[in-house]
């Protein structure tokens, strides 16, 4: 069964810093792109960022480029988001998914089918 569980959100400070864990299960992860989305009270879900299987590649959005950072640990089917000068405009639910795309590629208009449960992000003084 695939499986994706989210953790490391909380509350901090503009300018701080989290680091996101999504652990897997389920699933030939080293084949698969892994994305980070959210979604802010109100708003619609939004891809974050995007790693692709062993070619390596990322894709993030505008609003994170040079302070958001994807990494993938295949050996412990795990994908991290390292988020640093966090902004209040970061306050969202965060989520791991995959479409477990057969290319292995990030698609910029992906439309995941697995879901983990999500993580809490705020960012507020």
């Amino acid at each position: 069964q695939v499986q994706l569980v989210e953790s490391g959100g909380g509350h901090v400070e503009p300018g701080g810093s989290l680091r996101l864990s999504c652990t897997t299960s389920g699933f030939g992860f080293p084949y698969y792109a892994i994305y980070w989305f959210r979604q802010a009270p109100g708003k619609e879900r939004e891809g974050v960022s995007c790693i692709s299987s062993s070619h390596g590649s990322t894709y993030y959005r505008d609003s994170v480029k040079g302070r958001f950072t994807i990494s993938r640990d295949n050996a412990k089917t795990t994908v991290y988001l390292q988020m640093n000068s966090l902004e209040p405009e970061d306050t969202a639910v965060y989520y791991c998914a995959t479409d477990l795309a057969v290319s292995g590629n990030c698609n910029d208009d992906a439309n995941p089918y697995y879901w983990g449960q999500g993580t809490q992000v705020t960012v507020s003084s």
